[in-house]
């Protein structure tokens, strides 16, 4: 597969494709953590989601999350009808590989394919979300509802807080 990396330019020109009503926060600093994320942005620390690539009996599943709470794999497992230990957290180079961005920047949408994607319904509650923006110095503003837009979700209870 191609490990050509996807770029904040990349998931520019997916929004402005898609429609999508997002905006990219270029910082000046990286933000690697939920809490130094809030911070710079200047939102709650359950404002910022994170995308989590997993795989699921070897395929690709993206996982959305709020804040500082921990995505079980195990829900995931229980949803695919499979052992948790067909269920793992996705390697850096498959996360590259899969969606051509790198793990710790990934955004919930604009990979390189269609991911199968759940999402943590407290998400949709929110009035204003930030995710990850393509790199370690950006994030992406949104509305849920524009994430709802961007790609099909499926909403699960997937997160222990």
């Amino acid at each position: 597969m191609n490990n050509q990396k996807l770029t904040t330019a990349d998931l520019q020109a997916f929004c402005q494709t898609n429609e999508i009503e997002a905006q990219l926060i270029h910082l000046s600093m990286p933000t690697p953590t939920v809490l130094s994320a809030a911070q710079a942005v200047g939102c709650e620390v359950e404002q910022i989601v994170k995308s989590v690539l997993f795989l699921a009996n070897d395929q690709p599943v993206l996982a959305i999350a709020n804040g500082e709470g921990r995505i079980r794999p195990a829900v995931l497992a229980d949803y695919f009808e499979v052992s948790n230990k067909r269920v793992r957290l996705a390697r850096p180079a498959e996360v590259l590989e899969h969606t051509g961005y790198e793990a710790g920047a990934l955004p919930p949408f604009g990979h390189r394919q269609l991911i199968m994607t759940f999402l943590e319904p407290r998400i949709l509650t929110l009035p204003l979300i930030y995710a990850g923006g393509g790199d370690e110095y950006s994030l992406l503003r949104l509305k849920p509802i524009a994430l709802q837009q961007a790609v099909p979700l499926i909403p699960l209870e997937m997160v222990e807080h």
